[in-house]
């Protein structure tokens, strides 16, 4: 994954997350003590739901410091929230600590400056580490602080056990004023030679010096465990002293004017505004039918307007059809996601039925970046999900048995998603056994699916049976399939949704299921169709060409109609028998009639109709059938002049 794509993406969204973990320590820090109850509890919950949520888009994103620190806040707060820590005053104030270090490293990591983060001190104190060595090792680490002041903090921590510290100590200090300015050290170099020092010590130092520069002098003097450079210090200094009232009391006015300014110019602040704004979803299906009502309006205007020879009024409906296509655009664009949002939630459970069943599977994604309508692609979510889990449990076979058949031990499961004119096809493919179409065929013919005479079953013819609701080959029932659901389901929802299904399958080679849909549900290009009295719409992704309908390209083939369109034999169909409209369907006269050729995937057909009324986009409205009704409908449409049409589902017609 190339991650620089979604660098600003993920700095907006831990942004958010950042001013979150900030409010709720906040609220915390005047109640610790009740952070197992009530309010305090909400403000735990809230750090820890951003906090894992940052820890999550971090490891996506592949930043280790950001991960690590986000961990680390994680494992505390969790074992806050099952009791099995207390949260104290030192423990707030180690949280906005680490609040602060994660801010610095996630705005360092999104610019590529992420090994310059050293983020294990804090990490450490996070797990708790400093406290589990006593009050010597918190002694040492106040040490280490310094106030805030020009030039850089830097840390300094001598190997244990080394011999005459102070002294040691000292010389690191020298080495780092042959680098410049040394303006403070902590604690101060008289105190250095005490018997209570223990080799940990801070200074600020003013000097031109690059970091790495600066611990590679340092290291130099010898002794050294570990030197390190913070350059915000000022603002991690002050959340350091905050912890008891009489600390920050007793701070300086200068430096509190420093820690004030500091404050006010926190990176947080000065963060610009981002390219990206939450939208609830409620507001664009709200904007959506919004143009989708202009667009029915702008039908009915331009109709009107054709009535009337007025330039005047045909320049201002055409200008108004351009800026509400733009808008329609601009609506769409802001609706569509790519399929990743979706796609990222199967690796675990592919991982879960593999391992359910004793199966080896490597699951690869493909077409992350595709993009669907977000409405669209929250639905086709269960249905990829029973055809993951049919491939796996059905499809690939146990480890012994690949090898037996001269397979690679793990099986490959492939989920992809393509652009094909203007629709998506999402596709599920394994390289299994395939269907067993033996077995397909003969549960068919027992279920009187089939005639008993068939010796075979195409892919298509496949599908359908397999699709039967409660059909199922499985000797055993288990936990992931073998209840005869799955495929009908699948098919009941893309259906739903305006796509089709296809099947291919090659014995011992695998099995590969297309879904193919439309880009949007809200609108679509269709051919506006007549029969009698009423209109229709066919989507125009399914129309391939529109011809005369005259004798001389009608057969009969075993007693049914046929099309012979360039030496190629189709099937005809007349729409008015589809919808059950009455009249009579065959021996009307022919040339007043269109035939429209369908086409899905690799099956075409003709379809009679009375009239063509031209193409348009429409704006697909629910459909609910009333019972009784024909079951080739999946939506309708308002017409220019105010009256309804019907949309075909072509799948169900060819």
């Amino acid at each position: 994954m190339d991650s620089a794509r979604y660098r600003e993406l993920f700095l907006t969204e831990a942004r958010d997350h950042l001013v979150v973990i900030n409010q709720a320590l906040i609220a915390l820090e005047h109640a610790p003590a009740e952070a197992a109850t009530g309010a305090g509890r909400d403000s735990v919950d809230a750090i820890f739901r951003a906090v894992h949520t940052v820890k999550g888009m971090s490891g996506v994103m592949g930043y280790a410091a950001v991960g690590s620190l986000s961990h680390a806040m994680e494992t505390l707060l969790s074992r806050v929230r099952a009791g099995d820590q207390a949260l104290e005053g030192e423990h707030v104030t180690l949280l906005f600590d680490a609040a602060d270090a994660l801010e610095h490293a996630i705005e360092a990591s999104a610019t590529a400056q992420e090994s310059a983060l050293d983020v294990t001190s804090l990490v450490e104190r996070l797990q708790g580490r400093d406290r589990a060595a006593g009050p010597l090792a918190r002694a040492a680490d106040a040490s280490r602080t310094v106030p805030p002041g020009d030039g850089i903090a830097v840390h300094v921590t001598l190997e244990p056990g080394t011999i005459l510290p102070g002294a040691r100590a000292q010389l690191v200090v020298a080495r780092a004023r042959a680098l410049g300015a040394v303006t403070t050290v902590v604690p101060d170099e008289a105190s250095m030679l005490g018997d209570d020092f223990d080799g940990c010590f801070a200074m600020r130092l003013v000097c031109d010096a690059d970091d790495a520069s600066v611990v590679a002098a340092l290291r130099a003097a010898g002794f050294v465990h570990e030197a390190r450079v913070v350059r915000d210090a000022p603002l991690r200094e002050r959340s350091s002293s905050a912890g008891a009232p009489a600390e920050r009391a007793a701070v300086p006015r200068s430096e509190a004017e420093a820690q004030f300014a500091a404050t006010w110019g926190s990176e947080v602040l000065k963060a610009p505004l981002q390219r990206y704004v939450r939208i609830d979803l409620r507001r664009l299906d709200h904007l959506m039918t919004l143009v989708g009502e202009l667009m029915i309006v702008r039908g009915r205007l331009a109709q009107r307007a054709a009535t009337h020879d007025d330039p005047v009024l045909d320049e201002a409906v055409a200008e108004a059809s351009r800026l509400i296509g733009e808008l329609q655009d601009g609506v769409l664009g802001g609706r569509m996601v790519p399929v990743w949002q979706v796609f990222d939630r199967f690796p675990r459970v592919v991982r879960d039925a593999a391992r359910a069943l004793g199966k080896d599977v490597e699951f690869v994604i493909e077409g992350r970046e595709i993009e669907l309508d977000r409405s669209l692609l929250e639905q086709v979510a269960d249905p990829l999900v029973h055809l993951l889990r049919n491939a796996i449990d059905h499809g690939i076979e146990a480890p012994d048995a690949r090898l037996a058949a001269g397979k690679p031990a793990a099986g490959r499961l492939t989920l992809s998603a393509t652009r094909e004119r203007s629709a998506v096809v999402i596709r599920v493919r394994d390289d299994g056994r395939g269907v067993n179409r033996a077995k397909v065929l003969a549960k068919a013919k027992a279920m009187g699916l089939v005639d008993e005479e068939r010796d075979a079953l195409e892919d298509e013819e496949i599908l359908r049976v397999i699709s039967r609701a409660g059909f199922s080959t499985a000797d055993r029932v288990t936990e992931l399939s073998g209840r005869g659901v799955g495929i009908d389901a699948v098919l009941s929802r893309v259906r739903a949704l305006g796509g089709m299904v296809d099947l291919k399958s090659f014995e011992g080679a695998g099995t590969a299921f297309s879904l193919r849909l439309p880009v949007t549900l809200a609108v679509i290009p269709a051919l506006l169709a007549r029969v009698g009295d009423e209109s229709y719409a066919l989507p125009l992704t399914h129309v391939t060409e529109t011809l005369q309908l005259s004798r001389g390209v009608v057969r009969s083939v075993r007693g049914r109609e046929v099309i012979v369109i360039r030496e190629e034999v189709l099937p005809l169909l007349h729409l008015r028998d589809v919808v059950g409209l009455p009249g009579q369907a065959t021996g009307r006269d022919a040339s007043a009639s269109h035939v429209v050729l369908l086409e899905l995937a690799e099956r075409r057909a003709g379809l009679v109709v009375d009239q063509l009324l031209g193409q348009e986009e429409i704006v697909v409205k629910p459909f609910d059938a009333v019972r009784g009704a024909a079951s080739c409908f999946n939506g309708a449409t308002i017409m220019g002049d105010g009256s309804a049409a019907l949309i075909l589902e072509v799948s169900s017609l060819l």
